[in-house]
């Protein structure tokens, strides 16, 4: 079994079936082992930015006469360092919903000519693209999905080192859910609901009890007055009478 680096490969660990091992001497003193079962437990301590790598087991297995070379998955290692300001990236935070997009920039600040810049992220398949311009690339996301929510990493590899140069920030990706949105826009859709029909019902009681008080209100009686007239003709006393009401 071997642990191997990516970034100009060298063997970290070596491990065999008759316990011969190997350790690479620039990490003698910080890398310890251990076998647990069919599992082999790789330790590094006391990280470094010059760690900063990606890191693959592969086994070797014989069959029939021959050995076949098994190849594991990948582990990436980001150690972030203060000389990690080589690799510059934006935004810092985003806060996306389900099902948008977000578009990462990644620029490597130096002047080797052979160098590569990439975004250290989960699997994306087809949801990704990205565009290049000179020494800096923009990664666009979409159909982001609550799991896709994680810490990116924008990294360099340039010649002659064998490490990574990553950015010391990263950006912050936090995916909201879309029904949170949903539910916010329903409950303020009752509220207003409620509100307007209990205003609703507020003015036809006004109006009732208006009504009511009209209809009930004591009716005034009829008046009736006398209207004295004197006739001069008849030299009599003339007594008229009207009635008001309705």
């Amino acid at each position: 079994m071997y642990l191997t680096t990516s970034i100009q490969p060298v063997n970290v660990v070596y491990i065999s079936q008759h316990n011969t091992s190997y350790i690479l001497p620039a990490l003698a003193n910080r890398v310890k082992y251990s076998k647990e079962g069919r599992n082999l437990r790789i330790t590094l301590n006391n990280a470094r930015e010059s760690d900063s790598n990606i890191y693959q087991c592969i086994k070797y297995v014989k069959n029939k006469e021959h050995h076949k070379k098994l190849i594991g998955k990948t582990t990436i290692v980001v150690v972030k360092g203060k000389t990690s300001g080589v690799v510059e990236q934006s935004p810092l935070y985003v806060n996306p919903q389900q099902g948008q997009s977000v578009s990462i920039t990644c620029a490597l600040k130096s002047s080797h000519e052979e160098e590569e810049i990439s975004l250290l992220t989960s699997t994306f398949a087809n949801r990704l693209e990205y565009s290049k311009q000179e020494n800096k690339i923009v990664i666009t996301l979409h159909n982001l999905q609550k799991n896709d929510s994680d810490i990116y990493v924008c990294a360099g590899m340039v010649k002659n080192l064998s490490f990574l140069l990553v950015n010391s920030r990263g950006t912050m990706m936090l995916i909201k859910e879309a029904d949170q949105t949903y539910c916010s826009s329903w409950v303020l859709y009752s509220l207003i609901t409620v509100v307007a029909l209990l205003f609703s019902a507020l003015i036809c009681c006004t109006m009732y009890h208006v009504n009511m008080k009209k209809y009930f209100h004591k009716r005034k009686p009829n008046a009736v007055y006398e209207d004295m007239s004197y006739s001069s003709r008849l030299n009599t006393l003339i007594r008229n009478v009207y009635s008001t009401g309705d």
